[in-house]
């Protein structure tokens, strides 16, 4: 598998699948995540899951990571122009991409070459990712702030924030993990801490996106805490190219 990955990029065998982030409010979409598939030419689409521990351990993730941000970036700008004006892109970073020289450099050079505004595009870091080092990313992610990207913390609740931290780091939103979601709203416990994620992200001016939702008894619930964006298979699983755009032309 090693070695089919290391071809992957070059015989184009990966492709993003983009999986809508709906506001709660309105149900119009609110942007999307884009997420890597591997279309692997014996074994089929192949999920990160499988691939993404490995390309990490080898050091692939660089190369495979910094076509995700180009590529999500390039479609992006393609989409804005064909009349989806306002869509915002999210991608997932891996803790080897966030270095001062790695992760900047992808992400100039994706804007510059897609044309695509900085303040359509997220970056998402998992929660222990942006709180291990953090006074390190804190100055790293000031500085890309200061070009209009955007930072949103992915998986928040299973780590172990510093809220001290988290309100020094120059992010937009949370995105509270689906293990908080997948048992609402029997879960009176899972309840009480996603409120009080939202009331606390609400405070400090973040937007709240809440992952995995797919029943309408947990859209109700996070409609009665004020949450912002939802994503799930509710709304939409991740879909291609072309099937997104069909979808998008429904809404």
């Amino acid at each position: 598998m090693e070695t089919d990955l290391r071809h992957a990029l070059d015989r184009h065998e990966l492709e993003l699948y983009y999986q809508p982030k709906i506001h709660l409010a309105s149900g119009k979409i609110a942007g999307i995540e884009a997420l890597i598939r591997w279309n692997h030419p014996e074994k089929g689409l192949i999920s990160p899951d499988a691939f993404i521990p490995l390309a990490e351990e080898t050091g692939l993730i660089l190369p495979i990571g910094k076509w995700v941000i180009q590529e999500a970036c390039r479609q992006t700008r393609a989409w804005q122009k064909a009349g989806m004006t306002d869509l915002q892109v999210s991608v997932n970073v891996s803790t080897q991409q966030v270095q001062p020289y790695t992760l900047m450099e992808s992400i100039v050079g994706a804007l510059t070459e897609s044309g695509l505004a900085s303040e359509s595009l997220v970056v998402e870091l998992t929660e222990s990712m942006a709180m291990d080092d953090p006074e390190l990313k804190i100055e790293l992610l000031n500085k890309i702030k200061a070009s209009g990207v955007c930072f949103s913390v992915d998986d928040f609740g299973t780590g172990y924030s510093s809220l001290s931290y988290l309100q020094r780091l120059p992010i937009t939103e949370l995105k509270i993990d689906r293990s908080f979601i997948i048992d609402l709203p029997d879960n009176k416990d899972g309840g009480a801490i996603v409120s009080a994620i939202v009331a606390m992200a609400h405070s400090l001016g973040l937007k709240v996106v809440a992952e995995g939702i797919e029943t309408q008894a947990q859209l109700d619930f996070m409609r009665t805490v004020n949450c912002d964006i939802i994503q799930g298979y509710f709304y939409s699983k991740p879909l291609n190219k072309k099937d997104f755009e069909i979808y998008a032309a429904t809404l």
